[in-house]
């Protein structure tokens, strides 16, 4: 037997016999990315154009608006990150000076008497999208009970609360009023109106969500 037969009987390795397997794509995150920015675009046109729909009650300087509500639903339906970023941009340009809350825009809106309640939006956001993956991260928010429906009311109007942690302070300092009638003129009148608004974004948010799970299955990939 010469040194080639005997090379040629070995036994081939398991290695030699593999195919080879082709190369899987590497899964982009672009895509997600783009949902994101698109929904987040579409909540912020949304706060913006409720923030156009005010009424003015007399005994505060505060104004009652749906901005509130846009909050609520940016927070609920895109979550903390995305909901976060929804509602500061449009603060960002707005602090630019483009007209974009109630028609005006600058750093006399932004630090103005009622600016401490517009820093305080982002971070309300933020919250109710934090607690509402919470709530509902099993996904079954078309079959969710009336118990979980009063929760979600619930943690959305605490949410919608943070806005009153920056707000009467900044009131309180900008009109040179005691902390007392800021919280009189700046915060009591609206806490009701807040509850309202907390029920309609839980409701619109326990009923409509599902459609929202690519987007943000999508931004976690």
């Amino acid at each position: 037997m010469t040194i080639s037969d005997s090379a040629s009987e070995q036994p081939s390795s398991p290695d030699s016999n593999r195919k080879l397997e082709p190369l899987k794509p590497i899964r982009s995150n672009s895509a997600g990315w783009i949902r994101g920015v698109v929904f987040t675009a579409l909540f912020a046109a949304l706060f913006i154009a409720f923030s156009a729909i005010k009424f003015s009650i007399g005994i505060s300087p505060v104004p009652i608006t749906l901005q509130v509500l846009a909050v609520m639903l940016a927070g609920g339906f895109l979550g903390a990150f995305y909901g976060f970023w929804s509602i500061a941009i449009v603060l960002l340009l707005t602090a630019t000076g483009l007209p974009l809350l109630h028609g005006n825009g600058g750093f006399s809106l932004i630090f103005g008497p009622t600016g401490g309640f517009l820093w305080a939006f982002p971070f309300c956001a933020l919250f109710i999208g934090w607690i509402t993956d919470l709530l509902l991260r099993n996904g079954q928010t078309r079959t969710m009970s009336v118990y979980r429906y009063i929760a979600l009311a619930v943690a959305i109007y605490i949410g919608g609360l943070i806005s009153y942690i920056g707000g009467v302070p900044w009131l309180a300092y900008k009109l040179d009023y005691s902390f007392a009638k800021a919280i009189s003129v700046g915060m009591t009148p609206y806490l009701a109106v807040d509850a309202v608004k907390a029920v309609v974004a839980a409701l619109l948010v326990g009923a409509l969500r599902p459609a929202f799970k690519p987007l943000r299955r999508g931004s976690r990939n």
